[in-house]
């Protein structure tokens, strides 16, 4: 088979690695050039690390990545250190790298394994036959600047991937618009040189206030600190929709603020700010359905794949490109196209086998936490409890066994097997004010 990939970050760059190394023909066309900036934590969870382990990208100290031990959580003026759980299925470390550099190295990971990846190709929109099937892509070609040349291309294939992030040409292209009744965010970052740089944990800080709230309402959201090992830290935060200030604060002013009240010897300040303070959507819980329209499938922010939880998505990008490499190398076997597209098919049932539950729950999560007494209720409590905290965060970041070895992983199987999964089988529903519920769970 033929695969085409639009987009060459976590989630298209992965999906071109694994293809390649099965000796497909894969080409990746990327809007940008690398390295390039994106607006994220930088943080690698066990869950990231364990993909980077699965494909063979080395991540030591010479290459630029930083490795941690755990979550610090702050909030109610506490901090509860909480190291990565020793476990089978993942690595007990994280990592920090600038996605400048982390999406560069698997770029280059990919060509490595025999991918084209073909630099300054914005898609455009995705090409369909007689029968509506998908079956490639235009692309504008751009300038060193970003800016189109007025030359476009053509390229035709068995298979389009849409990794092309939160606002995916090619999926809107396709008519997969975002969904309206799922959860979405907001992140806002910024690089400070400091001496947190060398942090061995990632601290992630619980109370956001809202500085227009005459009250100091709490924000549903966290802010960040991740030390990125080379002089700087990436210091950040992320909303949820589910406030009544969502799109009408100012984020970088509520970042300024955030980072001002730290103590000065951290040395977050307007002085010490290296490079652009940069914010971008956070797409959550399949906010783009459906995953596989034929000759198409989504991955990773095109998918909508970010965790209500706590707005991972790397991770969730990276496995996503693995479930689906497994798909289509097994589809190229297939006996016929009929049953090739029965093979691809399932692709979006094995995304719900996996996150399905875990979205739902997020979903609930980021509607409750919308209310500033249930946040601040819900602080009390874990922030009192450790062993509480330890087992909220282990859920939040899906560290668990499978099978289960432990309380905690029982805990958590049976927490899913209880929980109806997000659907993304079903395409969007027409707008209304109905759809932006989170009750409406298909």
């Amino acid at each position: 088979m033929k695969v085409l990939i639009a987009g060459g970050g976590p989630a298209g760059a992965t999906a071109a690695y694994w293809l390649a190394s099965q000796g497909m023909e894969v080409t990746v066309l990327e809007k940008t050039a690398y390295p390039r900036e994106k607006v994220c934590g930088d943080g690698l969870t066990p869950r990231a690390v364990r993909e980077m382990q699965l494909i063979g990208l080395p991540h030591g100290p010479e290459l630029g990545y930083a490795r941690n031990q755990g979550l610090r959580i702050r909030a109610r003026g506490r901090a509860i250190e909480l190291p990565w759980p020793e476990l089978t299925d993942f690595p007990s470390y994280g990592l920090v790298r600038s996605r400048a550099g982390f999406d560069q190295h698997l770029a280059e990971h990919a060509r490595s394994a025999g991918a084209e990846i073909l630099e300054h190709r914005s898609v455009t929109g995705v090409l369909r036959d007689d029968d509506d099937r998908v079956v490639g892509a235009t692309a504008a070609v751009l300038d060193g600047d970003g800016r189109r040349t007025g030359e476009m291309e053509e390229h035709r294939a068995d298979l389009v991937l849409a990794c092309d992030g939160v606002s995916s040409r090619t999926a809107v292209s396709a008519g997969l618009h975002r969904r309206k009744d799922r959860p979405m965010g907001v992140a806002v970052r910024a690089y400070y040189e400091s001496p947190r740089s060398d942090l061995d944990w990632m601290e992630g800080w619980l109370e956001l206030t809202d500085g227009s709230d005459p009250r100091g309402g709490l924000l549903p959201g966290y802010g960040w600190v991740f030390g990125a090992g080379d002089g700087t830290a990436n210091v950040g935060l992320g909303i949820l929709d589910t406030s009544p200030a969502f799109g009408k604060l100012d984020y970088r002013k509520v970042l300024a603020d955030w980072a001002s009240s730290m103590p000065p010897e951290w040395t977050f300040d307007p002085d010490h700010v290296r490079g652009k303070v940069l914010s971008a959507a956070l797409p959550m819980a399949f906010n783009r359905t459906p995953h596989w329209d034929p000759g198409m499938l989504l991955l990773g922010d095109s998918a909508g794949l970010v965790s209500a939880f706590n707005g991972e998505g790397i991770s969730n990008a990276m496995e996503s490109a693995r479930y689906a490499a497994e798909h289509v190398v097994e589809a190229a076997g297939a006996n016929g196209p009929a049953q090739r597209d029965a093979v691809l098919a399932r692709y979006p049932h094995r995304l719900r086998n996996e996150w399905g539950a875990h979205f739902t729950q997020g979903r609930v999560l980021a509607e409750a936490i919308g209310h500033p007494r249930v946040m601040k209720a819900a602080l009390a409590t874990g922030m009192a409890v450790p062993p509480l905290m330890r087992f909220v965060v282990q859920t939040m970041t899906e560290l668990t066994d499978h099978p289960p070895r432990t309380w905690q992983d029982r805990a958590v199987a049976v927490l899913d097997a209880l929980t109806p999964p997000t659907s993304n089988i079903r395409p969007a529903a027409k707008e209304s004010p109905e759809t932006s519920k989170v009750e409406n769970r298909d």
